[in-house]
């Protein structure tokens, strides 16, 4: 069967990448079931030809009207499927959208009538405001961390940017490769454009939005960029627990030990 992807290298790489993390998240045990949602901005590799292409779904609402995107086409994970069958069959288990001129709906184009993600608004919201501000940030990632999710039910990491220093604390690649750290957003009903709008406003301020006792929504230039930010401070909760597991509070680097990388690194104070 003929696909989308054929003959169409940049858009097969960036398909190729999002099936590599799927399958990642799902051997880290962060996308359990069909949890987690990927949606990548894919408009840079859409020729004349993807434009003129017929739907292959009844138009469907948004439920947001997002006035930056009119005409944007997004590969998007479809609802309820699982990272595990994206990362080996990415096209029967997502799809390409395109953003309808009214900019609060949208068809399928390609390859299967597959239906979005059910939290397919606030990924666009939040690509929306990307586009908006001339970001070069493409790719959104929602998933749940285990390490990470566990800490947002200690109630004294909830405070603001504490877990950020914590995390930063304990390896000195956290602050380097994540320098504006975690912003935390207290529960809010799953898919709820509440939680939408608080996920906009948090990644003006952070590289990463913690979404507490949930997961996490990343951002970054590609879907592989947008993991590597989720790994690095999933990999500074999992220290943390490790040293806490051995009978003591973990000492973390000194205030100065931190200021000295900062300056180093030419990183954010």
């Amino acid at each position: 069967m003929k696909s989308i992807l054929d003959g169409r290298t940049g858009l097969r790489n960036e398909v190729e990448k999002v099936a590599e993390v799927a399958g990642y998240l799902w051997q880290k045990g962060w996308a359990e079931r069909n949890g987690g949602n990927i949606t990548v901005n894919v408009t840079e590799f859409v020729d004349d030809e993807m434009r003129n292409m017929p739907a292959i779904s009844e138009v469907t609402p948004i439920g947001v009207t997002l006035p930056h995107l009119k005409g944007a086409y997004f590969y998007c994970k479809g609802t309820n499927r699982r990272m595990r069958d994206l990362a080996r069959f990415p096209m029967e288990n997502g799809s390409i959208i395109r953003i309808l001129d009214d900019c609060a709906s949208y068809v399928i184009i390609a390859d299967n009538p597959v239906k979005p993600t059910s939290e397919l608004p606030s990924h666009l919201m939040v690509h929306d405001h990307l586009v908006e501000k001339g970001s070069p940030y493409r790719a959104s990632l929602h998933t749940h961390p285990i390490e990470l999710v566990a800490m947002t039910h200690i109630r004294k990491f909830l405070g603001k940017d504490v877990l950020t220093k914590l995390l930063w604390s304990m390896i000195p690649e956290t602050k380097a490769f994540c320098p504006r750290g975690l912003g935390i957003i207290p529960y809010e009903l799953p898919s709820s454009i509440q939680l939408a709008e608080e996920t906009v406003r948090q990644l003006d301020d952070y590289d990463v939005a913690m979404w507490e006792k949930h997961g996490v929504f990343a951002i970054d230039t590609d879907i592989m960029q947008a993991f590597d930010q989720v790994d690095v401070l999933n990999k500074s909760a999992l220290i943390y627990i490790a040293s806490k597991n051995m009978g003591e509070e973990p000492e973390g680097m000194s205030d100065a030990q931190m200021a000295e990388m900062t300056k180093a690194f030419n990183l954010p104070k």
